[in-house]
């Protein structure tokens, strides 16, 4: 039997990190203590003026291929979450394949599922691998969310951070991903959405976030502890054999939130919230190889990763390192 397996972990954040501080320095009526208080990030990172996704993505992508001891051409398919790509189209995936010098035909192509991303795209990758009709693929989430945060807006644009993770999920004949599950529930979508298209060459709606903060936090602990449960008993991993849990770093108080009704310990969670904020489909595979790179995470644990974003749509995936 045929498994998908992570071989290799990275990732990428852009320029110096921009704490509170620095924000309060710009004129965003917040302040350190507010910000930390309710959401537990101190700093993130914003892409330079014309740094897009696919740029960040090239950074994570080359340091996980690195990581698997794989070259470029080695990827045979490429799946990246995210909701802010670089054009209408092409997808960024194809731009991130042409970035990496990828000249073999294999296949490319954009998911959307907000900050569910990365876990909605791990799933399906896994699909295309355990067919035998892929061997190597590249699993990316990205995003640049600073080009759409209202300056105005407080209560969202300290939020979120830009940044990209990537790993590279390989064919084995070991079990690696044990199991997935993704969702989704339209009628949450006004809670939080970016209402905005594009058409005559005008934007018609909002470009910028708007999110009911309260909603968002009382759906998003609901369906992170059902999905996690849910790929447990899939995984036949009971809570307590688990070694990492690898969440959506969006509010340090949704994480801890979410460990409590999993009773799992703090000392379990993988958490980088603090220093990146929620960059969206980035987030997931960014706290995954910080972990990964600083010893936490070592071959043969059992980690679960899971997400919740817009639309809304969740997702999670238990596997063996």
């Amino acid at each position: 039997m045929t498994y998908a397996r992570i071989l290799g972990t990275g990732s990428f954040l852009p320029g110096d990190p921009v704490t509170n501080h620095d924000l309060v320095a710009r004129g965003i009526h917040t302040s350190d203590e507010w910000v930390v208080e309710r959401t537990g990030i101190r700093a993130r990172h914003f892409a330079a003026p014309g740094q897009a996704a696919s740029d960040l993505a090239v950074e994570a992508s080359v340091r996980a291929i690195h990581a698997a001891g794989l070259s470029p051409q080695d990827i045979d398919l490429i799946v990246l979450a995210t909701s802010t790509p670089d054009y209408v189209f092409p997808s960024t995936a194809t731009l991130l394949q042409h970035k990496l010098g990828i000249k073999n035909g294999g296949a490319a192509f954009d998911i959307q599922a907000v900050c569910s991303g990365f876990t909605y795209a791990l799933a399906i990758a896994e699909k295309f691998i355990r067919s035998g009709s892929h061997k190597r693929a590249l699993v990316v989430g990205a995003e640049v969310f600073s080009r759409i945060l209202d300056w105005n807006d407080r209560t969202t644009c300290v939020l979120f951070g830009d940044g990209a993770g990537a790993v590279v999920l390989g064919a084995s004949e070991e079990p690696g991903l044990l199991a997935t599950a993704i969702h989704a529930d339209g009628s949450y979508n006004s809670i939080l959405s970016v209402p905005g298209t594009v058409s005559g060459g005008q934007v018609i709606g909002s470009p910028f976030i708007q999110m009911d903060g309260q909603a968002v936090f009382k759906f998003a602990v609901r369906v992170l502890s059902e999905v996690a449960h849910e790929v447990l008993d899939a995984g036949g991993v009971a809570p307590a054999d688990l070694d990492w849990l690898v969440p959506h770093q969006a509010n340090i108080r949704i994480i801890q939130s979410t460990a409590k009704k999993m009773h799992l310990p703090m000392e379990k969670v993988v958490t980088t919230v603090a220093g990146h904020g929620n960059t969206s489909a980035a987030s997931v595979p960014l706290a995954l190889d910080t972990a990964v790179r600083d010893g936490r995470i070592q071959r043969g644990q059992t980690v679960l990763m899971e997400g919740v974003g817009g639309g809304f749509t969740w997702a999670g995936a238990l596997l063996k390192f």
